[in-house]
């Protein structure tokens, strides 16, 4: 047995959104837990656009905040400007959006992080995992400053630090995790060693400009809409000790609108070959829906002008992050592409932007817990799945801190289903399926965007947080007011009638009919956008009720069919997610199967057979013949 410091339930190596939330959940469970990260001034460190949330996004926020985790708890601290994305559309695809401060969320999520009693931060680079005499199952990790630490289970969160190398231009390359860190090469080739599937992908990051070198009165403002949105139900009912010392939604900055055009776009064209994506330095990957300028340049030839908002950094700095401006072109062709843009021609540019290649392994070589098939004990966690965006990072640490807490505590794991939420899909998805692209989150991707809405992620996975111990006594309090709230506002909604003259002012202002006698509120509130806190207080009714308990009130009540045929749908995925399959089942003897399903379940090995129902190449009839297959077996290992 190696002589270690001090050993730990679990591990986890990486300080940025999934480590921190993976961190943050295994303490919660009661595991004892060590953060190790390079730099303990980084925990936290938002390494790209400054913002949290989006289409999708902010409903995995307000998940992640729903089971304990503290990206919503920090946003709330920290948020410069908040946006609520879609309104004029329907309340699947609500996606509330809030631009920080990058240093007070940085601080904000340290401030958390040390409210956990049984988390440890320890700086140091880990150089290797240290396993057991089989080689089979991870017992601790040792990092460059030949510390060795225990460890139960070990989460891996590396982002793009994994043989990270950085480029500007064609002929300047470097390696790093990002600016200014060094990248991590000792624990990539050991993984890599180890057997694991390794590739490469790539992404990018924008320059940032000096916010006092620019013209304003040539640029459009974007205000902040705030209404005291908060992404976390935490802070209610009393208000938690981080908040003593800090102030939700500090005052709001706008964000200003510009954007490229022609003599830009003919800037970048005639330097292309001089762009590392696009002379030859990389080859790899880079995410579909985030593309470079140069990608908007060559994809969209026909457009007149690309969008640019220029955002801020933060309260202490006047440093404005370009969004819409990703590149890896050279530092002098990026500040003249800058000083080609309307407000930008005398930018000062603080950082060149640049484009970043790193490993990532496969996640088909993971099972639903996000733990290594091959490697007991070992769960990977964001970007190194394939994956991009702060939020997906998050859900994944959730998930794998979860799991790995639990494996150390002698617990059985728990994986979450696509009918409860949006990281069960963004799990389902990369363990299923794979990714052939930095995986992003949509609405798109689930089959229940209706039922799992951003205002409902506390009723659907608050039962399970109280199932495993995940919240304090106070957040159980809070937990169980809101829940009281939600009934209370269904009840009133049911059982108050509003009188003809009550309503008037309210149905006029929407054009829709009058009553003409009175009526239960419910079915008032089912008449399109008519308001049921309105109705409330037209009839003085409600005023105390939590605003929040009131909004997912009236949308079970407008779209209470539509939800209904959704639920029924989830019900059936749950049956069918709730037929088990032996992890020790021998699928290539299965003559029934076609080759092609024998050779797909062999290699990702679904744990059920809703999994099974979504991988691509196993048609209805080979799922037909799996279950008789194993309903077969199932009998022959019944004593007669």
């Amino acid at each position: 047995m190696p002589n270690f410091e001090s050993s730990f339930d679990v591990i986890v190596i990486g300080a940025g959104h999934a480590g921190t939330e993976a961190a943050v959940a295994a303490a919660r469970l009661g595991a004892s837990v060590a953060l190790v990260t390079s730099a303990l001034e980084t925990i936290g460190q938002m390494s790209c656009n400054p913002a949290i949330g989006g289409v999708a996004k902010g409903t995995v926020v307000r998940e992640v905040d729903a089971l304990g985790g503290i990206m919503g708890r920090a946003t709330d601290l920290a948020s410069l400007q908040f946006r609520m994305l879609n309104r004029s559309k329907g309340p699947a695809v609500w996606s509330p959006r809030a631009q920080c401060d990058r240093g007070l969320y940085r601080r904000a999520v340290r401030s958390l992080i040390e409210e956990c009693p049984k988390l440890q931060t320890i700086q140091g680079t880990v150089a290797r995992l240290i396993m057991d005499d089989e080689g089979a199952t991870v017992i601790g990790a040792e990092t460059l400053e030949r510390r060795r630490f225990g460890a139960r289970c070990i989460v891996i969160t590396a982002g793009t630090f994994l043989r990270g190398r950085i480029h500007i231009g064609t002929d300047m390359n470097l390696s790093g995790g990002r600016a200014g860190e060094s990248a991590t090469t000792h624990l990539a080739e050991q993984l890599e060693r180890a057997g694991l599937i390794v590739e490469r992908f790539k992404t990018g990051t924008p320059p940032r400009i000096d916010g006092r070198s620019v013209d304003f009165s040539q640029l459009q403002t974007q205000q902040s809409e705030i209404d005291q949105f908060d992404y976390s139900w935490s802070h209610f009912w009393p208000t938690p000790r981080v908040s003593d010392n800090w102030t939700r939604h500090p005052d709001q900055i706008p964000c200003w609108i510009t954007y490229l055009e022609a003599p830009g776009k003919q800037i970048i064209a005639d330097n292309i070959g001089k762009s590392a994506m696009y002379g030859g330095a990389i080859a790899s990957r880079g995410p579909r829906y985030c593309p470079s300028v140069e990608d908007k340049i060559f994809r969209f030839p026909d457009a007149q002008r690309h969008q640019i908002f220029l955002e801020p950094e933060g309260h202490d700095t006047s440093e404005l992050y370009v969004n819409g401006l990703s590149t890896s072109l050279p530092a002098e062709v990026q500040v003249e592409v800058l000083h080609s843009i309307r407000g930008l021609e005398h930018a000062r540019m603080n950082r060149a932007g640049y484009a970043i290649e790193y490993d990532y392994y496969p996640p088909t070589q993971l099972d639903p817990s996000l733990q290594v098939k091959s490697v007991h004990g070992l769960y990977f966690a964001g970007q190194i799945n394939g994956t991009t965006g702060y939020e997906e990072a998050a859900g994944q640490g959730v998930v794998a801190g979860l799991n790995a807490g639990l494996a150390a505590l002698g617990r059985d794991s728990i994986t979450f289903g696509r009918h409860t939420s949006y990281i069960g899909v963004l799990v389902d998805d990369l363990v299923t399926r794979g990714v052939d692209e930095p995986y992003r989150l949509f609405t798109s991707r689930s089959e229940f965007r209706l039922t799992v809405r951003q205002d409902n992620a506390l009723e659907r996975l608050a039962p399970i947080a109280l199932e495993l111990g995940l919240y304090t006594s106070r957040e159980v309090e809070v937990v169980e007011r809101r829940f009281s709230a939600d009934r209370e506002a269904r009840a009133l909604a049911d059982d108050t009638s509003i009188r003809p003259e009550q309503a008037s002012a309210i149905l006029s202002a929407v054009d829709s009919h009058e009553l003409v006698h009175s009526v239960k509120i419910a079915e008032v509130a089912k008449r399109q956008n008519v308001s049921l806190a309105a109705l409330f207080a037209a009839v003085g009714v409600g005023q105390y009720l939590d605003p929040a308990a009131v909004i997912s009130t009236e949308l079970e009540i407008k779209y209470a069919g539509y939800f209904d045929r959704e639920r029924i749908q989830a019900n059936k995925l749950k049956r069918m997610g709730e037929f088990a399959l032996p992890e020790n089942l021998d699928y290539n003897s299965m003559a029934s199967l076609t080759f092609e399903a024998r050779h797909k379940l062999t290699a990702i090995r679904p744990r059920s057979l809703a999994q099974v129902s979504r991988i691509p190449g196993v048609s209805p009839s080979d799922i037909q013949n799996l279950v008789i297959e194993v309903e077969r077996r199932r009998k022959r290992s019944v004593p007669t």
